[in-house]
């Protein structure tokens, strides 16, 4: 790989950061191991080709351009967690695989049919993910920790909030989110 090659796959990696928290090869890389799949079976379940796939997760194409593929993706990474909070089987994981490889998409806010699996209100990994998705289409990462930092001296809660939300880890937002509870 050349120079410029080189330059323009990390820039695809920084704009795939400020438009979904991270670079996609690792977020995929994750998914993988989160809900035991291989390449071939993620791009499946996404919508997409094997080829693009491997163009998005190294960085030779920097956006997802279906909005029914973002959605799959943040479908797949709370079924990750599910299966990782133990609230869901591995046998029925596969099962919501299927539902999730047919479905066309949808505002991650939008309440209808978006509840926890198990029926009832949305669980607490789904509600922080909405606000992630929220606060990271409204600005990047980097710009998000930048006002944060404006933020620390005078309103250092608010500064923590704008942090964790937008630009940390889900677990360390969840976390949050369960030791601000009353």
């Amino acid at each position: 790989m050349d120079a410029a090659q080189q330059e323009a796959t990390a820039r695809a990696r920084e704009l795939q950061r400020s438009w979904y928290g991270e670079p996609l090869g690792a977020l995929f890389r994750r998914l993988i191991d989160d809900l035991g799949l291989n390449q071939a079976r993620l791009a499946a379940a996404l919508g997409l080709s094997a080829p693009m796939l491997s163009q998005l997760m190294s960085g030779q194409r920097a956006k997802i351009g279906n909005p029914a593929v973002v959605q799959r993706v943040q479908a797949l990474q709370e079924l990750a967690g599910q299966v990782a909070d133990g609230s869901v089987s591995a046998g029925e994981a596969t099962d919501r695989m299927e539902e999730i490889k047919k479905s066309q998409g949808g505002s991650v806010l939008t309440s209808t049919g978006q509840t926890s699996h198990t029926g009832g209100a949305p669980t607490v990994r789904r509600v922080v993910r909405e606000i992630q998705s929220l606060m990271r289409s409204v600005a990047a990462a980097g710009d998000i920790i930048d006002a944060a930092d404006s933020l620390a001296p005078t309103h250092p809660e608010l500064a923590e909030f704008l942090k964790v939300y937008g630009a940390g880890r889900t677990a360390d937002a969840v976390a949050h989110y369960e030791g601000h509870q009353s």
